[in-house]
């Protein structure tokens, strides 16, 4: 099916996604519609009412293609194809068809540095060192001692590289053993994944977040230096992780990779408001989101994980996002505080049963300059899932246990009905089990309380909307104070020029500071937006949110705290 996208750019025009808040689906623990325990495409589309309601502008699903599921669905075994536990082909142009109805962009994962062992290309480039697709793959000979011929090794445990014994080579694999690494340096690999991509274009999808983007080249095939010093950071990269130990300058992030990155956005190009944000791991991702997002040229924007780990100080922050300033230029940053990967963002920053906390951490996200993502159930406080070994299903989680439990533990299925069974998910037994304690979180629970999360989401996301100045306005930090991160937005273009002031009480208990004596608070500011601006004053409850409007050119509108 071809599908007319220009009909769908909505209010924003074609950089629609310019500042947009994007929901993350992850499709599999959504919602099961046929009760086999697998959330499914038809799942999708009987909650669009409920994601259009949360007053997001766009979904991002998770991978939904045909895939043997090793690394669920980030395996993929055909492109252009929907895995039959999620529907067909027919299902997805209904959901694309739905969600455009509802003024609902259409965002879907795209696998590209890597297939699985299964793809045909894959299957025909193994079998020897001559046939059609020999050197679609990297493949390398070994060591004269037959050892692997570097030192690189891949993010899920172990060597990067597997012996094959049809060709008598090794292959490399950035992650599982069953997730080969396609070679970027052939160019009839970089046309056939072009026209992996343009598929999608032609069914009316309005854009790509790009799994792992800065894996697509490799460099020469040298050893990696070691890592002086192991810090969290990328999913590897953790002391319990040979990853980790290494400094990946060889394997990924190569200046190849920018080459590929320009085709990709000439063909995205072809197709009017389409989009792209990349995911980077790397060192220095902030480097690597400036550069992947700079000149129009390369992706619309791009995330990383500086924001994904443990340290949430108001003091770290903002030198995350001051840095990322001073660095981005004219690219774009997109921003998220949790998905599929990272431990749930209620747990991971000591927010369990606070949500004071869970509603001031939301507020930093929407007053950030850049877009959004926003990863199913972070709207409801879903917390981190306790789960047993014998519960995991997450290569990373089985090999790694008990230092690192995996990722199931955020991946556990989404809450609808407290009363229901397996909590209105599924008829049938869910893939991972809905904990308990999420059950008082549920959709049903939260609906009828009008100060739930839930609902204080909502409120705050089209407050978001209604101000020019949040969503694609200029930003400026000021020192943190007693933490206090305190932010300004302006929209010089908008009527009248827009300049807001944001106060972001990161501690537990009340702050005082001195603020701009014309700061005046704003009429449709959200219930949770709980602040006072009193001639000259602010005063912020613990976890408190304070967001005021200043006129741009008021001499009295310095805030120097």
């Amino acid at each position: 099916m071809t599908t007319d996208t220009s009909q769908y750019l909505g209010r924003q025009g074609a950089d629609w996604w310019r500042g947009a808040v994007i929901y993350q689906i992850y499709p599999r623990s959504f919602l099961d519609a046929n009760g086999d325990g697998i959330g499914d495409l038809q799942g999708v589309i009987e909650r669009l009412d409920y994601i259009a309601s949360l007053n997001v502008d766009a979904i991002w699903l998770s991978p939904f293609f045909t895939s043997p599921m090793l690394d669920f669905g980030y395996d993929v075994s055909d492109y252009r194809d929907v895995d039959p536990m999620f529907g067909t082909l027919e299902d997805f142009d209904r959901l694309v068809e739905a969600a455009h109805a509802r003024g609902l962009k259409v965002t879907i994962d795209q696998v590209l540095s890597h297939t699985s062992d299964q793809h045909p290309w894959f299957a025909e480039s193994r079998q020897s060192r001559d046939n059609p697709r020999a050197d679609w793959y990297v493949w390398a000979d070994p060591r004269p001692d037959g050892a692997p011929p570097t030192n690189w090794q891949a993010i899920f445990g172990g060597s990067a590289w597997q012996w094959d014994t049809r060709r008598c080579q090794y292959y490399l694999h950035n992650f599982l053993v069953e997730q080969p690494d396609l070679n970027f340096q052939n160019p009839a690999v970089v046309e056939a994944i072009l026209g992996e991509v343009r598929f999608w274009l032609e069914r009316g999808v309005d854009g790509f977040r790009l799994d792992a983007v800065n894996f697509c080249t490799h460099g020469e095939l040298q050893d990696n230096p070691p890592r002086e010093e192991i810090a969290e950071g990328f999913i590897g990269v953790r002391p319990d992780n040979p990853y980790g130990y290494q400094q990946h300058i060889h394997d990924k992030t190569q200046p190849e990779n920018l080459i590929f990155l320009e085709r990709l956005r000439a063909l995205l190009d072809e197709y009017p408001g389409t989009t792209s944000v990349g995911e980077v791991g790397d060192d220095d991702s902030l480097g690597v989101m400036a550069e992947y997002s700079q000149g129009g040229k390369r992706l619309h924007m791009a995330y990383s994980f500086d924001l994904l780990g443990e340290r949430h100080d108001p003091e770290y922050l903002r030198g995350i996002l001051t840095e990322m300033e001073a660095r981005i230029g004219d690219g774009w940053p997109c921003w998220a505080l949790g998905n599929h990967d990272v431990t749930r963002l209620a747990t991971r920053w000591g927010a369990e049963g606070n949500d004071a906390a869970l509603r001031l951490y939301l507020a930093f996200l929407l007053t950030q300059r850049g877009s959004i993502c926003l990863y199913q159930g972070e709207e409801l406080g879903l917390t981190e899932a306790e789960l047993t070994f014998e519960q995991l299903v997450d290569p990373a989680g089985i090999t790694f246990w008990p230092a690192y439990k995996g990722r199931d533990g955020c991946r556990t299925p989404m809450p609808w009905q407290a009363d229901a069974r397996h909590g209105g998910f599924s008829t049938g037994t869910p893939w991972l089990p809905v904990p308990d304690a999420h059950l008082e979180l549920a959709v049903d629970q939260q609906e009828p309380q009008e100060d739930s999360l839930l609902n204080a989401s909502r409120a705050f996301l089209a407050f978001r909307r209604r101000h020019p100045a949040l969503v694609k306005g200029d930003i400026a930090y000021h020192p943190v104070r007693d933490e206090v991160l305190c932010l300004e937005r302006r929209h010089p273009a908008s009527a009248p020029g827009e300049r807001l002031l944001v106060a972001l009480n990161f501690a537990d208990e009340p702050r005082e500071l001195p603020a701009p004596h014309d700061a005046c608070a704003l009429d449709d500011a959200p219930a949770m937006v709980n602040g006072q601006w009193q001639s000259g004053t602010l005063t912020l409850p613990a976890h408190g949110i304070a967001i005021a409007r200043c006129t741009t050119d008021s001499e009295e509108a310095s805030w120097d705290v």
